[in-house]
């Protein structure tokens, strides 16, 4: 449950790999004794025009060797060909392939062969990804925090908060209500802030997509959801200019785990007061765009003003507070602003259509530059994606940061598009994310496989072999750093893993695991561990489902 502390962008790592003993044959004859061989492949599967590539990871060379792909029902081949050499093996492996299927359109249930390996199964088909948001959105009421009618626990944490630390003024302030942040129970505003702002972004971004209405209420499961993280935030605004920026702190790692509803430090939980440009920016942006939002599709003129509002006496104080804020116990810690400040002013230019906002977005957006990358804290895209929407300079930036990716993704025999870290899938995820923007902008579908590359990393073509979402593919993350999930036998729908992560970080920090069970995989610098102790490669987290919510529901807009 503990957050990286320290920048991880920085460190990059070679790629390495392990396998299965069987007997085969090389292209030139040579019998391959006990070579292990194994093929990776997105386990849900692809559409009929999809990029398809699976990768093989062998510890002999069998370079030249065939591949087919066959109908599971028929045993018919479909497709064949022979496997092409990668830049790298993986770890114990070190010879790496790809296998190129992107030929195959048929509809339906098919596996790889490969010198008499096979892959798991998967699909092709047009409704691969109906269910897949639904699940990653049903997560969210899991992390539910206060009266908000979680799942999978009880009511909790209703005395938030005890104290406001960093304030003058006694006593304690209401700030029940919104997600716990990840397997822990503490709550952020710069992460709920990005999750709703993602939230509303992904509705407006497409809104037949996103139109679901499970309980028939009249509103939008997503915007259902989006309102759990609005409330909590208006209740974070608790004077003009002033925000709460954290709930809870170190203590809430040191009491063992328990379901939230039996915290014992349910009536110790402090909020603590903090604010920054980088928060202005991205606590405007959030409000202004609900109320545009809550104006025009709930037709809920109160709560609207309401958003505006806030997201007005927030964004007026941006001049004369610190660049970023101080996070109390270093999670989440911010060290630019530009891009948060940028996405404020552009939001507010759209709700209120006044010029001095897109004047200064525009400011903003190009001292924030590209970011080459994707996380909290990292999300300059948005703002230049929906500055260019007026300025079409703007997808520039944008394009930078995809020819980066692509670059490295060459590279790559697993096709990563970026280094990794803690977060990874997070981050990968944000790659696809970069490349739905820039097709919305241009039209152009140039990176789309690009895109399709670092889903199919997430969801099983990885050197583990495993889909980090819970529930999809054959083989999935199972053991979550989440004591939800923990106390209800490991069900946890719609978790996604936080992925490999590299040694470097994972060596500051003393993890006692359990769970081995992919550690001939783990290579010398790079390694993933399904271990519910693990809370740097398997910890869920709120930003990282929002942002997988907007990659699934639009990678085929």
């Amino acid at each position: 449950m503990t957050r990286i502390l320290v920048p991880i962008m920085m460190i990059l790592f070679t790629i390495g790999c392990n396998g299965d003993a069987i007997h085969s044959e090389t292209a030139d004859g040579v019998k391959a004794e006990n070579a292990q061989i194994f093929i990776r492949v997105n386990q849900v599967g692809f559409r009929a025009n999809d990029y398809k590539i699976a990768t093989v990871i062998s510890d002999a060379d069998i370079s030249g060797s065939a591949f087919k792909v066959i109908e599971s029902k028929t045993g018919k081949e479909s497709v064949s060909g022979k496997i092409v050499k990668g830049p790298s093996g993986w770890g114990n492996f070190p010879f790496g392939y790809s296998v190129d299927f992107t030929s195959l359109k048929k509809e339906g249930r098919y596996y790889i062969d490969v010198a008499g390996k096979k892959s798991p199964e998967f699909l092709i088909s047009s409704r691969n990804y109906i269910t897949i948001t639904d699940s990653l959105l049903k997560f969210f009421k899991i992390q539910r925090c206060g009266p908000t009618n979680p799942i999978l626990h009880d009511v909790c944490h209703l005395y938030d908060a005890n104290k406001l630390v960093g304030e003058l003024r006694a006593g304690g302030i209401d700030v029940t209500g919104g997600w716990h942040d990840a397997g822990d129970y503490t709550k952020f505003l710069n992460t709920t802030a990005f999750t709703t702002y993602l939230l509303l972004f992904s509705y407006e971004f497409n809104r037949t997509r996103y139109e679901n209405d499970s309980d028939k209420n009249g509103v939008p499961d997503i915007l259902d959801e989006a309102k759990i993280g609005l409330d909590w935030l208006l209740r974070c605004n608790y004077a003009p200019g002033k925000l709460v920026i954290q709930v809870q702190d170190l203590k809430d790692q040191t009491v063992g785990w328990r379901m939230p509803e039996n915290d014992t430090l349910r009536y110790e939980r402090p909020a603590f007061a903090g604010i920054g440009k980088n928060l202005v920016g991205l606590y405007s942006a959030t409000m202004s765009l609900a109320s545009r939002i809550w104006k025009d599709r709930i037709k809920n003129n109160e709560f609207s003003e309401r958003c505006l509002n806030a997201a007005t006496n927030i964004y007026a104080v941006r001049n004369s507070v610190p660049n970023v804020d101080k996070n109390p116990i270093g999670m989440y810690q911010d060290s630019r602003f530009w891009g948060k400040l940028a996405l404020g002013a552009i939001e507010m230019y759209n709700t209120t259509k006044k010029q001095e906002y897109l004047r200064e977005a525009q400011t903003y957006a190009d001292s924030a530059g590209s970011d080459y990358w994707w996380s909290w804290g990292d999300m300059n895209a948005l703002a230049h994606y929906k500055i260019a929407k007026h300025v079409p300079r703007f997808s520039d930036y944008i394009l930078n940061n995809l020819i980066a990716f692509n670059d490295n993704r060459n590279k790559n025999l697993f096709q990563e598009g970026t280094v990794f870290s803690w977060g990874t899938s997070h981050t990968f995820l944000g790659i696809a994310l970069h490349a739905i923007l820039y097709r919305d902008l241009t039209g152009k579908n140039n990176f789309d496989s690009l895109a399709f590359s670092q889903r199919d990393y997430i969801l099983g073509n990885n050197p583990w072999g495993v889909s980090f979402i819970y529930g999809y593919g054959e083989k999935y993350t199972k053991y979550f750093h989440s004591q939800v999930a923990y106390f209800n036998g490991g069900y946890f729908p719609g978790g996604v893993a936080a992925g490999p992560a590299p040694k470097a970080i994972l060596d500051g920090y003393n993890i006692e695991r359990k769970n081995f069970s992919y550690n001939k995989f783990n290579s010398a610098d790079v390694l993933y561990y399904d271990d519910r102790n693990d809370y740097i490669t398997n910890e869920p987290t709120i930003v990282t489902n929002a942002t997988a919510i907007f990659v699934f529901g639009n990678l085929y807009k």
